[in-house]
Order: C-alpha cells, then sequence, then structure tokens
C-alpha cells in the first residue's frame, strides 16, 4: 500500500467502535484511499475480541478436550486414575469419573484472557501498519460531520469527517431484580475472573450464549442448571438440532428447566437464589444470566444529529449500513441486523465501499452461515425448515446422521446430523444444518452451495475423501437427487 501522502483524496473517514465492523471499514476504506481515524475506549477488536466471541470460544475449547477425554475407554485409550487426594471436580459421566480430569479454573482463565489480548494486540499492529489513527476514548457525534471524543484524562477534541461510521456494538441486558455483582451474579463478560470451578451454576437464558456455557461449563465439572423460559433450548435453531443438544445436555448430567422464567437473583452467605416467576427458587453456588443484549447507543449523539433508532434502540440501516443522515453510517451489533462478527465485518466493509465510491454488494443474509459452540456444535446456512414452511416455499428434505458416517465411527461420535433443503422444482439448495464436531468447518461446502445458487445434484457430484465427515454432505445431496422426467 501507498503511503498515506500518496493517497488519492478520499476524504477523512471517523470510525467509532474498534470492533469487528469498525476494524475491518477502516482496513477497507484505507485501500480506498481515505484518511482513516478509529475511535476506540476499551481496546482494539471490541466485546467480539475481548469479552465475547474469542473468550468464550478459548473456554470451549477447554471443555471440548474434556469432552473427548470423556471418550477415551471406548477408543481403547486407558488413563491411571489419580489419588483420591488430587482429584478436583471431574464431569458428568462414567468415563470421567474414571478417569478423574482435573479442572485448573484460574489457568484455564489466564490463557483465555491471555489469547484475547493478544489478538487485540494484533489487529491493532495491522491497523498501524495500514497507517490508520487510533484514538482512544469515547465518542459521540455533535453533528453528522464532526465527532467529539473524551479521553481516559477527560480531555475532549474534535474530529471532522467526510464519513462517520458507528460500530459500537452491544452489551448484556441486565434484569433490575438480579443486578450482577461479578462475583455471584454474573453476566458472560465477568465468567473469566472466577477463582475457581462453580459448584453449582445456574445458568439463564437458553439461546445461543446460555447453551455455549451451560455446556462448556457441563464439560468442566460444574453442576448446571439451565434455566429456558421456552418449550426447549435453543427455541430460535432448528427444531432437529434442538432436540439433539438438550438431549445431549440432560444425558451430560445437566439440568434443563423448561418454561421457567426467572425475575430476581439474591446473594446468599455461600451462593446464589434464583426466584423465578411462580414463585419456585433454584439455589446456586453462582448464577450467569444470558438474556440477551441491548444495543449501545445511548449517549452518541445519535438521536441529537438526526440519526433514527428502532423502539429498542438499534440503529436504523438499509442493506449498504446507511442510517438516514447523509454520511452517517452504521454496522454490528448496534444495528440489530444479525448478531454475528461475520455480519457487523462485512457491514463495514460495504459500507466504506458505499461510502468511498467503490463497487458494492448490498448486504445478504440468505448466505450467512451462523454457529453454535456447543458440543457437538451446531452449523446452519439459508433458509430455515421454519421460514420454508412459514413463506409456502417448496421444498424437499434430505437427512442422516452422523452415527452410520465411518470416519465418525472411528472418532467415537454418536451424535450429530446432516440435514439439507432443496427447491421441489429447480433442486437448488435453500438451506442446511451441520450437526457434530467442528460442524463450524464442515459448513463451509454449503455455504458456497446456497451463496452460488447450486443444486443439491450439483454439491453430489462433487468428490468428498473416504472416509471423511464431509462424506454424509455427499450422501445427503445425493439423497435429493430427482430422476429426470420422460
Amino acid at each position: 500500500m501507498r503511503a498515506a501522502a500518496d493517497d488519492p483524496p478520499a476524504g477523512h473517514v471517523v470510525v467509532v467502535g474498534g470492533g469487528p465492523g469498525g476494524y475491518e471499514a477502516a482496513l477497507v476504506a484505507r485501500r480506498l484511499g481515505a484518511r482513516v481515524t478509529v475511535v476506540e475506549r476499551a481496546g482494539l477488536g471490541g466485546s467480539a475480541v475481548l469479552t465475547d466471541v474469542v473468550p468464550s470460544k478459548t473456554l470451549i475449547a477447554t471443555a471440548e478436550w474434556m469432552t473427548i477425554a470423556d471418550r477415551a475407554p471406548e477408543l481403547g485409550i486407558r488413563l491411571d486414575a489419580l489419588a483420591d487426594g488430587d482429584a478436583g471436580p471431574v464431569g458428568a459421566g462414567g468415563a470421567a469419573a474414571v478417569l478423574r480430569h482435573r479442572i485448573d479454573l484460574p489457568a484455564v482463565n489466564a490463557r483465555v484472557q491471555a489469547l484475547a489480548s493478544a489478538q487485540s494486540q494484533d489487529i491493532r499492529a495491522r491497523l498501524d501498519r495500514e497507517g490508520v489513527e487510533i484514538v482512544t476514548g469515547t465518542g459521540r457525534l455533535v453533528a453528522p460531520d464532526r465527532v467529539a471524543v473524551t479521553g481516559t484524562d477527560g480531555r475532549e477534541q474534535e474530529l471532522a469527517a467526510d464519513v462517520v461510521l458507528v460500530a459500537t456494538g452491544a452489551r448484556p441486558r441486565v434484569l433490575p431484580d438480579a443486578r450482577p455483582d461479578g462475583e455471584r451474579i454474573l453476566t458472560w463478560t465477568q465468567m473469566y475472573d472466577l477463582p475457581e470451578l462453580p459448584e453449582r451454576l445456574v445458568v439463564v437464558g437458553s439461546g445461543v450464549t446460555g447453551a455455549e456455557f451451560a455446556g462448556a461449563y457441563t464439560s468442566l465439572g460444574a453442576d448446571v442448571v439451565l434455566v429456558s423460559s421456552r418449550d426447549r433450548v435453543l427455541p430460535g435453531e432448528d427444531a432437529d438440532a434442538a432436540e439433539l443438544i438438550e438431549r445431549v445436555f440432560t444425558q451430560r448430567g445437566m439440568t434443563v428447566m423448561s418454561r421457567s422464567r426467572a425475575s430476581s437473583a439474591r446473594r446468599t452467605a455461600d451462593g446464589v437464589v434464583v426466584t423465578l416467576e411462580d414463585g419456585r427458587t433454584v439455589e446456586g453456588s453462582h448464577v450467569l444470566f444470558a438474556v440477551g443484549s441491548v444495543p449501545t447507543t445511548s449517549g452518541l449523539g445519535l438521536e441529537e444529529v438526526g440519526v433514527r433508532l428502532t423502539p429498542s434502540g438499534h440503529v436504523e440501516v438499509d442493506k449498504v449500513s446507511r442510517t438516514n443522515v447523509r454520511g452517517v453510517y452504521a454496522a454490528g451489533d448496534c444495528t440489530g441486523v444479525l448478531p454475528l462478527a461475520s455480519v457487523a465485518a462485512t457491514q463495514g466493509r460495504i459500507a466504506m465501499s458505499h461510502a468511498l465510491g467503490d463497487a458494492v454488494r448490498p448486504l445478504s443474509l440468505r448466505s450467512i452461515s451462523a454457529n453454535i459452540f456447543t458440543a457437538p456444535e451446531i452449523a446452519t446456512v439459508g433458509l430455515s425448515e421454519a421460514r420454508l414452511q412459514e413463506t409456502g416455499t417448496h421444498y424437499r428434505t434430505s437427512m442422516l446422521p452422523l452415527a452410520r458416517n465411518p470416519r465418525a465411527k472411528m472418532l467415537g461420535v454418536r451424535d450429530g446430523f446432516v440435514k439439507i433443503f432443496a427447491h421441489t422444482g429447480t433442486g437448488t439448495v435453500l438451506g442446511a444444518v451441520v450437526v457434530g464436531p467442528r460442524a463450524s468447518e464442515s459448513i463451509f461446502p454449503l455455504t458456497l452451495a446456497v451463496t452460488h445458487n447450486l443444486t443439491a445434484d450439483q454439491v453430489a457430484e462433487a468428490s468428498t475423501v473416504y472416509p471423511s465427515m464431509s462424506g454424509t454432505i455427499g450422501e445427503v445431496a445425493r439423497m435429493l437427487h430427482q430422476r429426470a422426467q420422460d
């Protein structure tokens, strides 16, 4: 890339927020020749890197090793049991009880925080190399083309901008009668300072975040109670996938309380009591509230400069990330489009391409793949079965369990499946669900199929390695073949 002094005059872009939407936008803007300033108060990478995606998935990766170790005896691997005096908390299940797995939670959390910090520093170094100016502080709009920044020392400066991108993310939703204290009553951002494994962890909320943490702490050896206000875990996900995950959770020793809504939580001498709306109580050593998030949009001057917000406080944007105010764009969780780091990054890139006159393709959620990092993982792409039924789309479904896959048998994998939805008339792949180990990796060929409107036959014609987990994808696609009519 050329030095900033030699760049064509593309103007000054000010990005408020250094998460995926912000830093990806900054890189695009620099490549298009703009002077770029990123305003960030907490650290580059935002909550996705510092308190959300990177930390939680690092914790889950550690828990995954415990799950793998539980399968060791059936693969012919024998480990000597630890002496009773050396054994710490153990995971549920016979294998775990024999092997006496031990978790050093402070060491796990130290690694989690170190990796998050390292990722943040890598992002800062990348922005520095690309010539992006980084200002530490809190930004707010004082005009559509001016951003005031209050530094950590209280001093204020104003930045003139040709384009402003708001990428301030979201924060955990807090119940009025369950204020987090960082010790016993927790949000997901506070889980990485625990001095020891919770003896009994109550998780309130059975959406993606709640399910991921509940599954991880069960694998780490905690006694977990998952409080769900809905009929089942992961109510917004594929019904077959959600049913499988709930069955796996209960088999591993988790208690799942369905149709139970928490109203408050209070500390006791050595733990917490969670009160449900029907008057029942649940006791635990700790409680994690994972009841959604709220956009970080208050105090940014958005409404004062005319930017429209939704009733929920999200910034209204179109498919190229524009707000209703000329020159002001927004990306990421503060927009409420889809709470995924990948979507935030895409929104940020699209915003800068549009604002600076480059070719741009509007955001399409149809080809966005998503993953839930439970064990097994749940990966999805395209239209869900519920959406297909809601819209009256004519579709066919093909599904196979992973248990019959030879590679899965070799690895001791029993839980999971591949499901593909294809249009009845054209055979085009409309959506897919993959449940299994590393589903986040396996979904990619189906994401390509949805993105490029491939048919199930075209997917089936591609060669797969034997034996491989992806072989089931090819087999499911072949099952969707329709014989040509005479």
